[in-house]
């Protein structure tokens, strides 16, 4: 891909895809946060002191200023190129009695011709801008330029009101998966994507395609990591729910968090259960607190609250595993 460099220093991470504004319904009227699943891992990367960009498309409005400044409050670099749209877009979010969210969106995706000056240890992407034409073709044209010199980390945060059939969906994020190694999706993506399979073999199916991982989250009901070696059971952490509003994009910076800090380049069962315990920690602590709000590299270390009762009931069963062979 042709084009001015993007960057002229080397973060750890680079995040590319939409960025938008969620529109929440209130009782005192509409508020507006900054949302798009590819800008909340690159936020919540840096809540978590790692060193992140993000290339994407905003439009020269107060929206796109917005989005910039919540970026910047976390030390996330926005890449040189991204306000290049005519406007920001828009997420109407309509929260259900179980504090889950459906989304009408307003958005269109394009991409500057540009490409990173450096790559970073880890190149993630995913949901509206691995489908939405014209930005998802340079969006593979990235990933085919660097995944041979970096890790690739994929969420496609299925949105099926912006996408076509579910075979030519499917078909657009199987093409993908061979130029990534990690894959990382909700039981609901699983489901529309491959419905009637189970997760696991859903997780097979990934794995063969070429990832090196598969994660499939369960909500409240934990989450598996497979590798071809490999299989993890997580149990989710028991919370307070406020509501799921980045709770996956949380998970997911800290799944991208917990490969940066392992100590080994390999995946074994306790490097995986070590990342895959870390990931939902950070997703327990979003869900606690209203809107796309991830923890910081503090709070993801520390106790939470009700630890005391988990200690407890641990030394009454120490045969019990904190994470199980599925």
């Amino acid at each position: 891909m042709k084009g001015a460099p993007v960057h002229s220093k080397s973060p750890d991470v680079i995040v590319i895809g939409e960025a938008l504004v969620d529109v929440v319904a209130s009782p005192n009227g509409p508020i507006e946060h900054p949302g798009g699943s590819p800008m909340n891992v690159a936020y919540g990367l840096g809540r978590l002191d790692i060193a992140t960009a993000l290339l994407t498309s905003l439009g020269p409005d107060a929206r796109g200023e917005a989005i910039e400044a919540h970026l910047r409050s976390a030390g996330v670099e926005l890449l040189p190129g991204s306000r290049n749209a005519a406007r920001t877009a828009s997420a109407t979010a309509t929260l259900n009695a179980d504090g889950s969210a459906d989304y009408d969106f307003d958005i269109s995706w394009e991409l500057p011709a540009v490409a990173p000056a450096h790559l970073p240890k880890v190149l993630h992407t995913g949901s509206i801008a691995t489908f939405l034409a014209p930005g998802a073709t340079a969006v593979r044209a990235l990933l085919e330029q660097s995944h041979r010199e970096c890790m690739v980390t994929y969420d496609p945060n299925i949105r099926p009101a912006l996408l076509g059939s579910q075979a030519e969906a499917r078909n657009i994020f199987e093409d993908l998966i061979p130029l990534t190694d990690v894959v990382k999706l909700s039981d609901e993506d699983a489901a529309w994507l491959y419905p009637g399979v189970t997760l696991e073999a859903a997780a097979e199916r990934i794995l063969r395609l070429g990832a090196g991982l598969a994660v499939v989250t369960r909500g409240g009901e934990g989450s598996l990591l497979a590798t071809p070696a490999t299989q993890l059971f997580i149990p989710a952490i028991r919370s307070t729910v406020a509501d799921t509003i980045g709770a996956g994009d949380s998970y997911m910076a800290a799944l991208i968090y917990g490969l940066l800090s392992r100590p080994t380049d390999g995946l074994g069962r306790d490097v995986l259960a070590n990342i895959g315990q870390t990931a939902s920690k950070a997703a327990a602590i979003t869900v606690r607190r209203p809107g796309a709000n991830p923890p910081t590299a503090a709070e993801l270390v520390a106790d939470l609250p009700e630890a005391a009762v988990d200690k407890a009931e641990a030394s009454e069963d120490a045969t019990a595993p904190a994470a199980a062979v599925v």
